[in-house]
């Protein structure tokens, strides 16, 4: 996550991004399907593992950026000559949850995640930072109250006190962001997830309140919800590019993911996946090799 350091500068100070910038606009972006994705309990069963809800749909940014160039470009319209805007999903660099916050679109909950009234926790932030000047909304109140569902929920222990993330434990971040071997000591903990975790944002009472989104309802991918493991260990680089083009997974690479899926099939310990898991064990990719021996070793205890 060095990308966060680079920027860091301008993730303080927005007029680095759009030069005399007077004005940043904070939106939100539903993704909720409904009960439908809920997240699994029996999938320690079912041989496959967990995506997070927002990544079973084509990418966002994609998906999101024809829109915002467009809202960008009515912004300079409505501004008038010489307005400039520029628009930016969650990977721009600006502090886009604080300037949600501030915007009034959701408060930050005791899991560091912002949590709209009436979106939920389900939702993708983007913005847009330009030189005409708009009114101000009120900033967002806390309502989490005493709750803390979210800290008991965290399966690593990742939410060390509220509105405190170590991300170095945080299952988002080991499957995602870490580029290398995840720590041997919360392997078991990452259970049947297999990109992501939802467990602190499920938690969360306000979830009640969310709509089902449209926008991205065209664009949600069923077949990333729960992939079966062991036929993600046959996949090489090709076929790994053609099945996830143009999806969050993509991120992750085949060696990322292929690592997580050793790491799940591990935790699940069903002895019919060691076929798999040996041949992975000679993969070329040693990431992906020493979490498969790994994985060897935990079902091979449970014998």
């Amino acid at each position: 996550m060095a990308y966060l350091e680079r920027t860091a500068d301008v993730r303080v100070d927005p007029r680095l991004f759009v030069p005399d910038a007077r004005t940043v606009v904070a939106l939100a972006v539903s993704y909720h399907a409904g009960a439908d994705l809920i997240p699994l309990r029996d999938g320690l069963d079912s041989g496959r593992g967990m995506v997070a809800r927002y990544a079973r749909h084509e990418d966002y940014h994609e998906v999101l950026a024809p829109r915002l160039r467009q809202l960008a470009e009515a912004v300079d319209g409505w501004g008038g000559p010489g307005t400039r805007t520029a628009w930016h999903v969650d990977a721009g660099p600006v502090l886009e949850r604080d300037i949600a916050e501030a915007a009034g679109v959701g408060f930050v909950g005791k899991h560091t995640n912002l949590i709209g009234r009436g979106l939920g926790n389900w939702f993708f932030l983007a913005g847009l930072v330009t030189t005409a000047e708009i009114e101000p909304d009120p900033p967002a109140r806390n309502h989490c109250g005493s709750c803390a569902r979210c800290l008991a929920a965290c399966p690593t222990g990742a939410i060390t006190a509220p509105y405190e993330l170590d991300a170095r434990r945080c299952i988002s971040y080991l499957t995602i962001e870490l580029k290398g071997s995840i720590p041997e000591e919360l392997r078991p903990a990452i259970g049947n997830r297999l990109f992501g975790c939802d467990d602190c944002l499920a938690a969360c009472p306000w979830n009640r309140f969310a709509k089902e989104a449209r926008l991205l309802a065209e664009h949600r991918r069923p077949d990333l919800g729960t992939p079966d493991l062991v036929g993600l260990l046959a996949l090489d680089n090709a076929a790994f590019k053609m099945r996830f083009a143009g999806t969050p997974l993509m991120r992750g690479k085949r060696r990322g993911v292929l690592r997580n899926a050793c790491v799940v099939l591990g935790n699940l310990r069903d002895p019919a996946a060691l076929p798999a898991l040996e041949r992975a064990a000679r993969d070329s990719e040693p990431l992906v090799a020493e979490h498969a021996r790994w994985a060897i070793g935990r079902i091979e205890q449970a014998a």
